[in-house]
Parts: C-alpha cells; sequence; structure tokens
C-alpha cells in the first residue's frame, strides 16, 4: 500500500534526522502544542505490569538550570540552550512494592481491576519480585530506570517526527543532582530516584557527518 510505504519512509527518515544535538538556537522555542504532544508520547509509552514508574520534570526555571550545570557534566551546553529540559525520574523500590500505594492505586484505579484480580496479580507480581528481582532495593530501582528509557526514546523518536531536536543525557552525578532536586521540594522522600535527563529543541547546526551505524546483518540474527 502506497499509503503504508509513505509512513514507513517518513518515519525511518525521523530515525535518520535525530542526532545527540549539543546546542539549540535559544531563540527558537518548541510550541506548547507541540511540547505536550511529545511528553504525551512519553504517557502512553509501555511499562513492565503497567506501572509507569515515571515522572517527567521539565526544568525550565533558568536559576535551577544554573544550579544543575556544575554536577551535570554532559549537559552544560543543552541546560544552557534547550527549549525544553527533561529530568526523568524513576520511581523508587518503596513504591515499587506489591503493597504499595503506587502498586494497587495502578490496579484499582487506573486499570480498574477487580478485586480477585487484583488478588491474583499481586501474586504473581509478589513472586517476580522475591525471585526475578531478590527483593532486592538496588535491583528493584535499576528495573525501574529501564522503565523509563521506553518513555526516554518514545519522546525522542516523535520529536524528530516533527523536525524537533533532541539529546539523552546521562553524564551527570546522581547523588548531588538528586539533592538539588530535593532541596528544590521536586524529590520529596525517598519516592523518586534520578533516572536520565533529555534536552529538546532545534539545532543550532547540522552535525558534521551523516548518522553512522552498524550494517543491519551485523546485529541481526536469524534463527
Amino acid at each position: 500500500m502506497i499509503g503504508t510505504e509513505s509512513k514507513k519512509q517518513e518515519i525511518l527518515k525521523a530515525y535518520q534526522f535525530r542526532h545527540a544535538c549539543k546546542a539549540f538556537y535559544t531563540n527558537k522555542k518548541i510550541s506548547d502544542e507541540d511540547f505536550h504532544f511529545i511528553l504525551e508520547t512519553g504517557r502512553l509509552s509501555p511499562s513492565s505490569f503497567g506501572f509507569e514508574p515515571w515522572k517527567f520534570v521539565v526544568i525550565q526555571n533558568a536559576a535551577l538550570r544554573e544550579k544543575l550545570k556544575p554536577v551535570s557534566g554532559g549537559a552544560k551546553g543543552q541546560l544552557a540552550t534547550a527549549s525544553h529540559f527533561v529530568v526523568i525520574l524513576a520511581r523508587r523500590e518503596e513504591g515499587l512494592q506489591p503493597d504499595s500505594v503506587h502498586v494497587n492505586k495502578m490496579w484499582k484505579d487506573i486499570h480498574h481491576m477487580p478485586e480477585e484480580v487484583v488478588q491474583d496479580w499481586y501474586d504473581f507480581y509478589k513472586s517476580f519480585v522475591e525471585t526475578e528481582l531478590e527483593d532486592n532495593d538496588r535491583l528493584i530501582f535499576e528495573w525501574s530506570i529501564r522503565q523509563t528509557y521506553i518513555a526516554l526514546g518514545n519522546m525522542m523518536t516523535a520529536a524528530a517526527q516533527i523536525g524537533i531536536d533532541s539529546c539523552p543525557i546521562e553524564g551527570f552525578d546522581k547523588k548531588r543532582v538528586t539533592a538539588i532536586l530535593q532541596n528544590e521540594g521536586i524529590i520529596n522522600g525517598d519516592d523518586f530516584g534520578v533516572a536520565c535527563m533529555v534536552a529538546f529543541g532545534y539545532r543550532q547546526k547540522d552535525p558534521k557527518r551523516p548518522q553512522t551505524r552498524q550494517h543491519l546483518d551485523e546485529i541481526v540474527e536469524w534463527r
């Protein structure tokens, strides 16, 4: 079908367009409508057990961005120039225990599961936490962080499809960034921890070379 082929080419073009943008035009801002669209693709992203263990903190306050710069070496250029800068938080282990407020909210209030279904899922999830995650706080938090990367990828791809640049960022001091966000009242208690950052905007200049990747036959094996 012509429509399908056209859509596939459009999507591939967006992937080829996207690159890790280090500096953005400071006088060109993303519209509220377009950024809401980007956030919506994050909200609609899939997550393990449907728990949505994320929070997207959009840092637009210039003073707060300045506070983050000294402890975010990999984001200095983006913090200074991005139209929109997002710190993605991941829910910590306490909020992902089988009997936690968040987990029960997701089952009952969001997914509207009947009580008997909730009990079945409770037993299954409890077993998952105890066996696959060894009921270990660190492993649970790392599992939570991995979910946020699904939303991160979807937001960057969606942005690229409407001509907006982005850059995922891991180059920061997690402890010090967390301390700043706690001091600002953004992180309260042990509910969330910092997973990653991502900047959005419009590139100042094109990359010096076309996007490079390994060939498909080097990374795919058929059996």
